[in-house]
């Protein structure tokens, strides 16, 4: 009986969960995105962000590098990293090496991890938006 009852309620807070992330959700899953020029981008260090409009659960910022007009390195400030600030690993792949795929193709029109939609997206709007700011 008391199982019973600590299932219905972690049931219940799921459901709930889901219910209040929705908007948040659907928010992302309708981005889109600018084509971005990856040629001739102005040495600096360069910090995006996405935030939600509807929810900040997924905000995200990461930070770019750029020497000699390419992307050296991104970093993942706040999104999908651990406790220590270390990317986590998602069904399978990094979110910063999605994000260095991304940049190595030179372009954000690229498959999102699978079972990851909603915090691939995010990431990506995070990366167009420091990206955008590395613009000559």
């Amino acid at each position: 009986m008391i199982f019973a009852i600590i299932a219905a309620v972690l049931g219940a807070v799921v459901i709930i969960g889901l219910i209040a992330d929705g908007p948040g959700r659907r928010e992302i899953m309708e981005l889109t995105f600018s084509d971005v020029d990856f040629n001739n981008l102005k040495n600096g260090t360069y910090v995006g962000e996405y935030k939600g409009t509807k929810s900040h659960l997924r905000d995200v910022m990461v930070e770019i590098t750029v020497s000699g007009g390419e992307v050296k390195d991104v970093r993942i400030l706040k999104g999908a990293v651990d406790g220590n600030g270390k990317p986590v690993k998602m069904k399978g792949q990094y979110i910063d090496e999605f994000l260095k795929n991304a940049i190595q193709s030179e372009t954000l029109d690229v498959d999102v991890i699978s079972g990851a939609t909603v915090t691939s997206k995010s990431h990506l709007k995070a990366l167009e938006d420091a990206l955008m700011k590395a613009q000559p």
